[in-house]
């Protein structure tokens, strides 16, 4: 029995930043002090805090210390576990100097409810033992002995959950068409690929709580009538894979997948399929046509997958997300998930918070909460005192939300109502130096990229709207053009094939719809007002603060700086000047200059 356990972040945010070595360290000093018997360290996965990582809590007080580093380790041994004195240095402080001992009691935490994160930063991944400890595969045991396949989807409609992979259609009226489709052979498919710049929720999931995803899956199985499910990870997310795999190993191993589960003659298996990083396989359609070893393209539909899916059989697919909070569902009830959230949107949705943010990392809210709570309370606001500017949810299929939206309520309906959409919960923040042309034109550019090229609109028609924007923030554009690109972004829209096309403009609208003054001042100006975009930039120095110190020539590559004499109030002084034909608008001059004498507009 250990009188202390210490958790370690072992999810990939922390494993970056080398908390492996911090899990390394403690076990070495506690095998020198002879306290390996009395105190456990424990790899778990992520927190949820990643910016404040490497993050150690140490039980049964609870105690949060994070940023930690190999050399605290001693310090925490010999000051807390010994001493039982916490070393408050290594604390987290609140924006207002506040010390915080548990990480529950942080503004991070306060708002949150987690449900499918449930587990993640509690248990071992890598030990389905501790899993079980925690009501794992007792859904699965109850569906197997107690349920009908009906009874599984009839909780699964009346819980109210929506896919949280995107577009938000109701799982339980999915499982129900492949439940009604005939055929001896059908499939249970998760979608892990997650390829939406800045969301890493699906992963954290996968590498924090892999059970969840497998007893899930073989309860949809059971609903459907199938016997194989498949996992599509990308290839990228090698530690997500690792602890799947190690799962997938040892729930066979329990007998928890393979031939007759829990003696009811059930048979369910599951295997990894790892995709190439390819953005348009995380389309349905596409992700099955990747797993049977062909090229990653999405098929027209109807046929709809639950009625000819993988290899031409019926097929649901969820992703990780969705399938985190079905055991719950299924063990508390539809009506307990059903309690949480909004009227149309039910349950808690999953957020990778980054960007221009405090507090990085991972949260899970209920449907409902609004934005401003989200940025400012959970996320701690905007850094170094800059204001808030935009959101962007939903990824390179999403929209940019404005200040004036903040209050919004977030759910599947209020979100595309503005002009953007859920997707899988990627949330980047944007503040005042941030250019929303430029943000509409690194999105776009990240579709037309990860483009499969199969149909027409998406494959000539962004290209074209990406040309027309790249006028704009070259400043050759002119009022017409912005015309042309909003009846552009329609037409892709309505004639794309599959949802990368029919969503790729969605950047560009939602940022044309609420910060057209910024493209009309590229436009009519030729004036970047954020000082982003490259070609309508002009660097200048202020001769009354330049010194004439002359480091900003020694830094300029271009040789675009030279000294130059003038006259003031009598005075003969000497400043610098740059050659707007020779500058290269690199910045290296302003980020040199300590005088804050280097000016750009």
């Amino acid at each position: 029995m250990y009188r202390s356990h210490i958790l370690v972040c072992g999810g990939t945010g922390c494993t970056s930043n080398k908390s492996f070595k911090i899990v390394e360290a403690l076990n070495k000093e506690l095998a020198e002090r002879n306290l390996s018997e009395e105190v456990k360290v424990i790899t778990t996965g992520c927190f949820g805090l990643c910016a404040k990582g490497p993050i150690m809590i140490v039980y049964p007080e609870g105690t949060f210390y994070h940023s930690i580093k190999v050399e605290n380790v001693p310090e925490i041994i010999e000051e807390h576990i010994i001493g039982g004195k916490p070393v408050e240095r290594l604390l987290h402080r609140e924006n207002d100097g506040k010390v915080v001992n548990s990480l529950h009691e942080t503004e991070f935490m306060k708002k949150q409810v987690r449900l499918a994160l449930r587990n993640c930063g509690v248990i071992d991944p890598e030990n389905i033992q501790e899993y079980i400890g925690r009501d794992g595969y007792q859904a699965l045991a109850k569906v197997l002995t107690q349920m009908t396949p009906q009874d599984v989807i009839d909780v699964i409609l009346a819980s109210g959950l929506r896919g949280r992979g995107g577009a938000g259609f109701p799982t339980g009226l999915k499982w129900k068409f492949a439940k009604a489709s005939q055929g001896p052979v059908k499939y249970v498919c998760c979608n892990a690929d997650e390829g939406d710049p800045g969301a890493f929720m699906d992963r954290s999931v996968l590498e924090g709580d892999p059970h969840v995803v497998i007893e899930a899956m073989a309860i949809a199985a059971y609903a459907i009538g199938s016997n194989q499910g498949y996992v599509y990870v990308r290839a990228e997310y090698p530690i997500a894979v690792k602890r799947l795999q190690l799962a997938i190993d040892q729930a066979k191993e329990y007998g928890i997948l393979g031939k007759n589960i829990f003696g009811t003659g059930f048979d369910f298996d599951l295997e990894i399929r790892l995709g190439a990083g390819a953005f348009v396989c995380g389309e349905e359609t596409a992700l099955m046509t990747s797993i049977e070893g062909k090229r990653g393209e999405p098929r027209p539909r109807p046929p709809f997958p639950a009625i000819k899916g993988l290899f031409g059989k019926p097929t649901i697919l969820n992703n990780v997300e969705t399938y985190a909070n079905v055991p719950q569902i299924i063990l508390k009830g539809a009506e307990w998930f059903s309690s949480i959230g909004t009227e149309k949107s039910k349950g808690t949705k999953v957020f990778a918070l980054g960007g221009k943010i405090v507090n990085t990392g991972l949260v899970e809210v209920p449907m409902g909460t609004t934005l401003r709570e989200v940025v400012f309370e959970i996320g701690g606001g905007i850094p170094n005192g800059k204001k808030f500017k935009a959101a962007q949810t939903g990824g390179p299929s999403g929209g940019c939300i404005p200040t004036e939206h903040l209050d919004v309520p977030i759910d599947y309906d209020n979100l595309i109502a503005i002009g953007s959409m859920m997707g899988s919960g990627g949330l980047i923040v944007m503040d005042e130096d941030n250019c929303m042309v430029d943000i509409a034109k690194f999105f776009l550019e990240f579709t037309v990229d990860e483009s499969c090229g199969k149909c027409t609109p998406c494959r000539i028609g962004n290209k074209r709207l990406l040309e027309l924007l790249t006028k704009v923030t070259d400043g050759t554009a002119t009022l017409e053009d912005l015309d042309k690109m909003e009846q552009l972004c329609y037409y892709i829209k309505a004639n794309s094939l599959c949802g990368l096309g029919q969503t790729a403009p969605n950047p560009v609208l939602s940022t044309l719809r609420y910060f057209r003054d910024e493209y009309v001042a590229h436009v009519v100006d030729k004036r970047c007002p954020a000082g982003v975009c490259k070609k309508l930039l002009k660097y200048s120095i202020d001769k009354d603060k330049c010194i004439g110190c002359g480091m900003c020539a020694k830094k300029c590559p271009a040789d675009a700086i030279s000294r130059t004499d003038y006259t003031a109030e009598g005075h003969k002084l000497a400043s610098m000047a740059i050659d707007t034909n020779k500058c290269v608008k690199c910045g290296a001059c302003m980020s040199t200059c300590k005088f804050g004498a280097v000016k750009k507009g």
